[in-house]
């Protein structure tokens, strides 16, 4: 019988839904279905009741349930998110399309910058005006607000967003705004952005507030049907929904500020990688993320995970570079967001990723996915498309018998891989087979290196750690190009998310324009600031309701050289900033533009912009389990044989290679190997050798 408490993470991919329950002791208990895109909180369900069901768990001892949720993401690649409107000051009704006339490929013509969120018919002027110093230079008229809330109202919009020019030094009148919707229509969601973001850059702060509007009424409607859904299955426990900071926040403070959230699912993983590194004590990690539509990369260096101040939302993944990222540098391929976010490049090369031929008959692997339906050919459910997941199969990487009862049907992914692929490139079957799986490898590494190489960091210097049901199956290939010694299988790497989510902390963030020299005469005025910044934060978490907790105070600063318009944001470690302290910042500031930016301008004054503070909360008497228990719920890996063919290039062709289980690995395998596990399969090539590490994890060294 298990012991609760259980903590539940569940994170939601384009194909799977990974569930994973774990208590105080560290006993985990892991649940992989098919997510569904119609109604993504029946998979979740599923998911939670499956567990309990096999294991005898009462949903009572369920405490708490962490969400990685994809769905603001979603709505905004796919554009359907809510119908929105904006009001903002007279002259800025095109803010939205002028944007920063910054293009992400500079020579190509037939680029077109993405479309408003909000169409300029839903776009409307107020006639009035804030100074740069917070003084009211022209008065609100209140009738003309009421006029221009009908007109939008009339064209039918779910959501208003209001942005007014120097309102983040002075929100008087977004304020009266809101009132007047709220009075006049209370079933309006409103966002007005000296609540969401009040900073300086004119924007960038109504590209979020009109971000914010355009998902809030679909995060609203999501959020309350998975609340609705749980609660039909008798499940009560609290639901936290995770930040793209890798931090936490409550459903309610989700609902409101849902820009926080956008990449809330990439960050489950990277947290969860941060986690293992700890425990084993190493410090610098790339960590990889391939699942069944994408791969993610992220660096974790001298023990802390990198991070990015803002990015751009929306940019999807282009058949070009193949890659969004997060960056200190914004193109306009998308909408900016200035919200802390962990620093990721994805990539569209998943298990699910459809193969296909150009014009030129080059192969190409994804972007486009099979998705969870109807998935690989190889899966026998009516996907006629081959995917990589098809091309690994035939390679002899994955078994054809899965647990769960999925057999993987080889002779059709053949039949289908001859006709689409191989044929036509006139070659045979399985040097097209491991050319795509090349191919995809090469899309890898560009995501490695846009976290690494593209950043000032030699990919050498890291360890790889791979996750994702098809990361640890490419890992060692990829950590060979890379000139990577060392590969780190996390436990359970299918459903890795889901566990990296249980190592969260809440965290709830503010934001201030403060402009004054980073000189000495800063210190009792930023002190002030922070510290009724650091109130409202107080006050914000005792709101939310999480019990009995510790916050814990950061406070960080947006700094630059007088005359620039970009920033880096800087920690300040102090509790109370004294004189001392600034040459200590302005060094920390030179160092971080140079290894940002490859110069600086060491003597220049610098000025600060911005204040941050992030209020950290612990809960009390939250037990870190000491190691990991794996129970299966008697879903035992479904390995009819000890060995099969599988190719590994021209290098070494096809090898009869070993196939174990987690369980069976005797101290060192050299490759080639097999590890298969219920929720994913590690490949061992001949040029690598593996043994158990803690953890649960899988330690492997790969030869140069």
């Amino acid at each position: 019988m298990s012991k609760g408490p259980f903590r539940v993470g569940v994170d939601i991919g384009g194909t799977f839904t990974d569930v994973v329950f774990m208590n105080k002791d560290g006993e985990i208990y892991t649940e992989k279905v098919s997510s569904t895109p119609d109604n993504y909180s029946r998979a979740i369900v599923d998911g939670i009741s499956h567990i309990l069901h096999s294991t005898g768990i009462s949903s009572s001892e369920i405490n708490e349930i962490v969400h990685g949720c994809t769905v603001a993401t979603n709505a905004i690649l796919e554009h359907k998110g809510a119908k929105a409107g904006l009001i903002t000051t007279k002259g800025f009704r095109d803010v939205l399309e002028i944007r920063r006339l910054r293009m992400p490929d500079m020579y190509n013509i037939r680029w077109n910058k993405p479309p408003p969120l909000v169409p300029r018919d839903l776009r409307f002027e107020v006639d009035e005006r804030m100074s740069s110093s917070g003084n009211i230079i022209k008065p609100l008229d209140t009738t003309e607000v009421e006029r221009v809330v009908d007109l939008l109202v009339g064209k039918g919009v779910e959501s208003i967003a209001v942005c007014l020019f120097n309102s983040y030094i002075n929100p008087t009148h977004e304020r009266r705004i809101a009132q007047i919707i709220k009075s006049k229509h209370p079933d309006l969601f409103v966002t007005i952005s000296s609540d969401l973001m009040p900073v300086i850059k004119e924007y960038e702060r109504t590209s979020e507030t009109a971000v914010n509007a355009y998902v809030k009424p679909v995060i609203a409607k999501y959020m309350g049907a998975l609340l609705a859904t749980l609660s039909s299955a008798s499940i009560k426990a609290p639901l936290l929904v995770m930040q793209s900071s890798g931090g936490m926040m409550s459903v309610d403070a989700a609902v409101n500020k849902p820009l926080y959230i956008i990449e809330g699912g990439p960050a489950a993983g990277i947290v969860g990688s941060h986690f293992i590194a700890k425990q084993l004590q190493i410090n610098n990690v790339l960590a990889l993320d391939m699942g069944g539509t994408t791969a993610k990369a992220a660096v974790i260096e001298d023990g802390e995970i990198t991070k990015t101040p803002a990015y751009e939302v929306g940019t999807g993944i282009s058949m070009g570079t193949g890659i969004s990222m997060g960056t200190r540098l914004p193109c306009d391929a998308g909408y900016v967001i200035r919200v802390p976010s962990i620093d990721v490049a994805e990539i569209g090369a998943g298990g699910g990723s459809i193969l296909w031929l150009d014009f030129g008959g080059v192969l190409h692997v994804g972007p486009q996915s099979a998705g969870a339906s109807p998935g690989p050919v190889c899966y026998d459910a009516g996907g006629t498309e081959v995917t990589l997941t098809d091309a690994n199969l035939i390679l002899g990487y994955l078994p054809e018998d899965l647990a769960g009862g999925l057999k993987l049907n080889k002779r059709k992914a053949l039949n289908a891989f001859q006709e689409q692929v191989a044929d036509r490139m006139k070659m045979d079957v399985t040097r097209a087979a491991y050319g795509a799986h090349m191919i995809a490898n090469a899309n890898m590494i560009r995501a490695t290196r846009a976290v690494t190489t593209l950043r000032g960091r030699d990919p050498r210097d890291f360890t790889l750690l791979a996750y994702g049901g098809a990361g640890p199956v490419h890992a060692c290939a990829l950590a060979r190009e890379l000139q990577i010694k060392q590969v780190l299988i996390a436990p359970s790497p299918g459903v890795f998310t889901g566990f990296g989510l249980l190592f969260a902390e809440i965290e709830h963030h503010s934001s201030r324009t403060f402009f004054h020299g980073l000189d000495a005469s800063i210190v009792n005025a930023a002190n002030e600031a922070w510290a009724k910044m650091a109130r409202e934060l107080e006050t914000e978490v005792e709101a939310s309701g999480y019990g009995e907790v510790r916050i814990e105070i950061l406070k960080m600063i947006d700094a630059r050289y007088v005359g620039q318009s970009s920033e880096l944001t800087l920690p300040v470690p102090w509790d109370v900033l004294a004189p001392e302290h600034i040459s200590l910042l302005v060094d920390a500031f030179n160092a971080e533009h140079l290894k940002t930016y490859a110069h600086n301008r060491i003597g220049e004054p610098s000025e600060v912009v911005n204040l941050r503070l992030v209020a950290k909360v612990h809960h009390i008497g939250k037990v870190v389990p000491g190691g990991l228990r794996a129970a299966q719920l008697g879903k035992e890996v479904m390995q009819k044989e000890k060995s099969r063919h599988a190719y590994f290039g021209e290098e070494y062709g096809w090898v009869e290679t070993r196939i174990l289980t987690m369980e069976e690995i005797p101290g060192v395998i050299k490759g080639p190997a097999v590890i298969q596990a219920y929720d994913s399969t590690c490949v061992i090539p001949p040029y690598a050798e593996a043994r158990q590490g803690s953890w649960g994890t899988i330690s492997v060294k790969v030869q140069a």
